[in-house]
Formats: structure tokens, sequence, C-alpha cells
């Protein structure tokens, strides 16, 4: 039986460790959008190695390639989305400085701001509902020639392609959605929300693998993933969302082709050159190597990928408050926190890059069944070691260009296209002639011959930006 003196003993020490973790979480940035965009990051790395295993134990090694080919074909549409989602992000944290939300759900405050954004809903909801429409057909006619070439398959394809096309239609009308939030600062309950949709994408993923549904495995995640979005803005932003698109207002508008245009278009072109530095690789190791090779390479990326999911997770959040603090001209207190940020992402950075390395390395020498099988489904240490190199110096400029595009502006776009077309070349033709290694040291020696110019490019910006500005 615990004394008094014990339990005050106990209180005490536990209030003493409290206050640690308070004053942690204050100096890592830690509040509750991080909290669960890093969970649900955390989830994604938990859940990778579970999916993966059940897919080398459930799936041949061509079915692999054909699943993770069919998340690389998708990814096309970044053609139809051009960018608009970052820019919505941008226009709407700056209106945002002047308004807020009631008891109700409704939005108040400045109602020229206001105006402003309400027009910006209605240039946004046309672009994705035409974009959702234009990709459904696109990228299934676009996807059904890619299949059907060469290498021969006798992998039932064709109607999971078809009806994955056609949910990847609906899921970009919602785009819109998801930026305004994001940019009307509501991030603490968007990442509450992505993180619970992703446990429940995640179980949705293995109960159907287990299922025997094969390549309608990522229809069946796609649709779980509309209905907890229904649910979501249906119970929490409903009021949110009838101020935007219901209300009639008569003051200032935003301008597409004045105002949003001017920052899209450089916008797009960073957004098209990334589909060639992120999403190329295992389309061009399919064409020339069969889905075997592009099933390691697939799953080797969805690991990968996992580094800048993570590590966006601290600085995503904080795209609302850059922008605030610009329109609102408080550069020194945006700088502050900016180097704060910084380091953060490039410390995590290092770290998780690191931990799957040795992951992979551990794997590919351990000596039984189950480790070796899944090793055989992705890339050597070698390779690997190569693009997770990589992979850190890019996402070193992330915060940059996250700090650069929140003055509404984009003067990385020279640099964005000049690697995509780079990488693009190297892959196509190193990926070609020796495969994925071939690939990886093209990527690395990429990146570090461009990402120095990110830095100078912010240096410079800032200087000219920020005459004139006072905390």
């Amino acid at each position: 039986m615990l004394t008094n003196s014990t339990t005050s003993i106990m209180l005490r020490r536990f209030t003493s460790f409290s206050g640690v973790l308070k004053k942690l979480s204050h100096r890592l940035e830690v509040d509750q959008a991080v909290s669960f965009g890093v969970l649900t990051r955390i989830w994604g790395i938990g859940a990778g190695p579970v999916t993966a295993l059940l897919i080398a134990t459930k799936f041949t090694s061509e079915l692999q390639g054909y699943y993770y080919t069919f998340a690389t074909i998708l990814a096309l549409q970044v053609f139809v989305e051009l960018g608009l989602g970052t820019v919505i992000v941008q226009f709407a944290s700056h209106e945002w400085s002047q308004l807020g939300l009631d008891k109700s759900g409704r939005i108040i405050g400045d109602r020229n701001a206001l105006s402003r954004l309400v027009s910006l809903t209605g240039v946004a909801s046309k672009w994705y509902i035409v974009g959702g429409i234009i990709a459904t057909f696109g990228l299934g006619a676009g996807g059904y020639i890619f299949f059907s070439g060469p290498p021969a398959s006798t992998v039932n394809w064709v109607a999971p392609w078809f009806l994955l096309c056609f949910i990847t239609g609906i899921n970009i009308c919602l785009v819109p959605i998801w930026s305004l939030l994001e940019g009307c600062n509501q991030v603490a309950r968007l990442y509450t929300y992505r993180f619970i949709q992703g446990v429940l994408t995640s179980l949705s993923i293995w109960i159907a693998i287990m299922l025997g549904a094969k390549l309608w495995t990522a229809s069946v995640s796609s649709v779980v993933s509309l209905f907890c979005a229904f649910i979501f803005l249906r119970s929490r932003y409903w009021p949110f969302l009838k101020t935007l698109l219901f209300s009639d207002t008569t003051g200032p508008r935003i301008n597409w082709r004045t105002d949003m245009l001017p920052m899209q278009w450089r916008i797009a072109l960073s957004w098209v050159s990334g589909y060639f530095v992120f999403s190329f690789f295992t389309p061009v190791l399919f064409k020339y190597h069969g889905p075997v090779v592009a099933g390691q390479m697939g799953m080797t990326w969805s690991l990968i990928s996992a580094i800048g999911a993570i590590s966006s997770s601290w600085i995503s959040p904080k795209v609302p408050r850059f922008g605030m603090l610009i329109a609102q001209k408080k550069y020194e207190e945006l700088d502050r926190f900016f180097w704060r940020m910084t380091k953060i992402v490039i410390s995590i950075t290092i770290l998780i890059a690191f931990a799957i390395w040795f992951l992979i390395y551990m794997l590919d020498n351990l000596d039984f069944h189950p480790a070796t099988r899944l090793a055989a489904r992705i890339l050597p240490p070698l390779p690997t070691g190569l693009f997770l190199l990589a992979q850190v110096f890019l996402i070193a400029s992330l915060p940059f260009s996250s700090y650069l595009r929140a003055h509404k502006k984009e003067p990385l776009m020279f640099l964005s296209v000049l690697a995509g077309i780079l990488t693009g070349l190297s892959t196509l033709i190193l990926g070609k002639y020796y495969s994925a290694t071939g690939m990886a040291i093209g990527y690395l020696s990429i990146n570090v011959l461009l990402i120095p110019f990110v830095f100078f490019i912010w240096y410079r910006c800032r200087s000219v930006w920020h005459i004139g500005g006072s905390n």
C-alpha cells in the first residue's frame, strides 16, 4: 500500500516528466497537426512492411509489378491538376489571416476576405470537376494502351484498371476541399482525419489481399477512402463548405487569369517535372525489364517515399502559418520559425533514411525464409542506398521551397523543370541499359548538382521580398 509521501513523490516525478515532454514538444514544434501527421507516417511505415509481406506472399512477382505500376501511372493525374491545389493553399492562407470560424462552424470575419475566398472556391471547384472527368477517361485510355503493349501477360488487369480510374476521377473532385481546409488552417482536424483514414485504408488493403482481391485491392482501398471523406466532411465541415459554396458575395473576387495563373503555370511545370523525378522509375523498368523488376522498384520506392511523407508532416501543417506571417509582414518571426523547422526536418530525414537502409540491409543478409522472400521483392542495398541518399538531399530543400511558395510565387520553376528533364532522361537511358542501379546513380548525381541552387535562390528572393518588413 502506497504512503502519502510515496504518492507525492510519484506525482512530482510525473509532473516533472510531463514538463520535459512539453518542452521537447515545443522545441520540436509538435502540435496536434504535427502529432497526427507523424502518427500517420509512422503508421504508414509500420503498415508498409505488413502490406509488402502480404503482397510478397499472396501476389505473384508479376502481379506485384502490375500493382505498383498502377500507382505510378495514376500519378499522371498531375497533368490534370497542374498544381492548382498548392496555389489554393497559398491564396486561402492569406485570406484566412482575416477570417475565422464561429461556434456553428461557419466562416466569419472581413467581408472582402470572405468574398475572395468564396470566389477562390468557385474557381477551384470548376477546375477539378472538369479535371476529374478528363482524368477518368484519359488515364483509362492511356493505361490501356501502356499495359496492352509488351511484355505480354496473363494477369487480369483490364477491369480493375478502369474501375480504379473512375474512382480516381471522383477523388480528384475532392482535392480543392482538402486544399481549402489546409489553407484555412484547419490542419489539426485535417491531420487527425488523415491518420484515421490511413489506418482504415491499410486495414482494407490487408483484408482485400487476404480475400484474394488481387488488382481489385487498389479500388477497394479507394472506396474506403471516399467513404471516410464523406463522413468527415459531413460531420465536421458542412457549415464551412456551405459558406464557401452557397454564399452570395458581391465584394472583391480572385480572378484566376490575373491573380492565380502567374503562380500556377510555374507550379504546374514544377509538378509535371516532379512526375519524372518521383514516378517515372517503375514504368520504365516495367517496359524494359518486365513486371518483376518493376515490382521490386515499386515496393522499394514505397519505403523510400516514407521519408518525404514523414518530413512533410512537420512542414506541411506550418505552411498556412508561413502565409499568415507573410501577409502580416512579420518577417523576423517568420525566419526564426523557418530555421527551427528546417533543422527539425533535416535531422529527422537523415535518421529515417538510415533506418530504412539498415532494415533493407538486414533483410538482404538474414538467412531465413520470410526474410529472403521479402528481400527478393525489393531492390538490393546498393541501389536502395543511392536512392535514399538522393532523397535526403531533395528533402533538405523542402522547407526552402515551402517558404518561397508561401509568398504566392514560384521562383523554383526553372530548376524544377531542369531537374525533371535531366531525371527523366537519365531514368530512361540508364534504366534501359543499367536497370535500377543506373537509375539511382543518375538520380543522386542530379540532386547533388541542382539542390544547392535552391538555397541560393531562397537567399536571393528573401533579400528582395522582405525589404520594408517589420516584426
